[in-house]
């Protein structure tokens, strides 16, 4: 993946006044460290892989995450549209996705036509993760980040934290930003005294076969289903396929729902047969969608997620990202709210002038960050009810469940970024309390 060859845009900003570790490279991590940069923050970047990685398949961002984007840096919005695809189809520039049945010939035989929904506010993007992590670590200087480098410890003393890696290295900081992941350590150092039970993630119900189509073969077997974005739902399942790479490949999310079942695996993800992945989905959905699992890899994910975490920091240790608030995809916001972080977290850290007041500039984070973080990932848990004929009040009333699409959104994607930077400086001023 590409890498920036200059360390700051403006090299004649004063010395930072403190400096932070950083522990994971993906989204959340990679974003905070281009807003650390932007706001003259001090870090490095601390990755436990050998390389940046690559492992992913579609990711969308909604208008909140794109004008968090842009409030970190114009460049990457502007990149961002030249990876991202919309809908084929003209004239559906603002529809998230369309509503159709899983079952054989997508609800024609009942005289369902397929519903649309999102909202005026809402541009239709998605991009390959790979092309998106490409765009973040262009923008990150080399000499920042560190491979290979697995915390082991995190001790908080007088003076900072001291970090310790399984290879032996120690290394101190100011504060410690843990963005590695729904499983990552950091959050045992942050919840783990107080909190225990909440450190581990929960299954939340449900796992995911994903593929991608090239597609030439997506349209032979969908049609022009296969070039927007369209979500099939079931009894217990649910489809998703979207266009990605420039509208070259089709992304499916294949959802089987176990509910009242837990995840037994010692894994996030089960290597099973073909036969047992197409028997998860042998009754009730339409040949065509079953079909395009034969590019699928035959292996189970697991959505796990953090539905409660009480607290963002403990000290000079904060959380963000997913190992803050993992969610269930339902929304399509979980990348979203790591860049929210991102822009939140290292606005507050640019306005903060001294090490002793890092505590303070987590508190402010958590005040503002939290509730929203949380409230996603119950509300996502709710969306998967949704489309799986599981909600208590719409069961499977296609009806109501597209009603109840065509509003849930807006909350998350009309949200007012600006009003929470500027409520964070009153809370950093002192002319508000937390």
């Amino acid at each position: 993946m590409p890498h920036s060859v200059s360390s700051n845009d403006t090299p004649d900003l004063p010395a930072a006044p403190f400096h932070i570790a950083i522990i994971g490279a993906g989204i959340g991590g990679l974003t905070f460290a281009i807003g650390c940069l932007k706001n003259n923050v001090s870090y490095t970047l601390y990755e436990s892989a050998a390389k940046y990685s690559t492992v992913g398949a579609g990711v969308g961002l909604g208008p909140n995450a794109l004008n968090a984007l842009n409030m970190i840096d114009p460049k990457l919005r502007t990149m961002y549209n030249d990876i991202s695809s919309g809908n084929l189809t003209p004239n559906k520039d603002h529809v998230m996705m369309d509503a159709l049945y899983a079952e054989p010939n997508f609800g024609e035989d009942r005289g369902w036509v397929p519903a649309p929904f999102g909202a005026s506010s809402y541009d239709r993007t998605s991009a390959h993760r790979v092309d998106l992590l490409n765009i973040l670590t262009s923008m990150i200087p080399r000499e920042t980040v560190q491979f290979n480098k697995r915390v082991k410890t995190i001790v908080q003393g007088d003076d900072g934290v001291t970090i310790t890696f399984e290879d032996g290295e120690v290394v101190h900081a100011d504060a410690v930003v843990g963005s590695d992941g729904a499983k990552g350590p950091t959050r045992g150092f942050v919840l783990g005294d107080k909190w225990p039970e909440e450190v581990k993630a929960t299954y939340s119900g449900k796992y995911v076969y994903r593929s991608i189509i090239p597609m030439d073969d997506a349209l032979k077997i969908l049609g022009h289903h296969a070039g927007d974005a369209e979500s099939f739902l079931g009894k217990d399942v649910n489809f998703i396929t979207f266009p990605i790479s420039r509208g070259t490949q089709c992304n499916l999310v294949a959802f089987k729902f176990t509910k009242d079942q837990v995840w037994t695996h010692d894994q996030w993800t089960k290597r099973v047969t073909k036969e047992e992945m197409l028997a998860d989905f042998a009754e009730g959905v339409d040949p065509r969608l079953v079909k395009l699992l034969d590019w699928a890899d035959p292996l189970q994910w697991s959505l796990h997620h953090h539905m409660n975490t009480p607290i963002y920091y403990n000290g000079r240790v904060c959380l963000l990202g997913d190992s803050a608030h993992a969610t269930t995809p339902h929304q399509a916001s979980g990348a979203g709210q790591c860049i929210e972080d991102a822009l939140v977290l290292s606005h507050i850290l640019g306005k903060t002038a001294r090490p002793a007041d890092l505590v303070k500039a987590f508190q402010v984070y958590d005040s503002i960050r939290r509730p929203r973080g949380q409230k996603v990932v119950r509300t996502s848990q709710e969306a998967g009810e949704l489309y799986s004929f599981n909600h208590a009040e719409c069961g499977e009333d296609m009806d109501k469940i597209v009603a109840n699409f065509r509003q849930r959104f807006l909350w998350i994607w009309e949200h007012d970024l600006q009003a929470d930077l500027a409520r964070a400086d009153e809370l950093l001023s002192g002319t508000s309390k937390v």
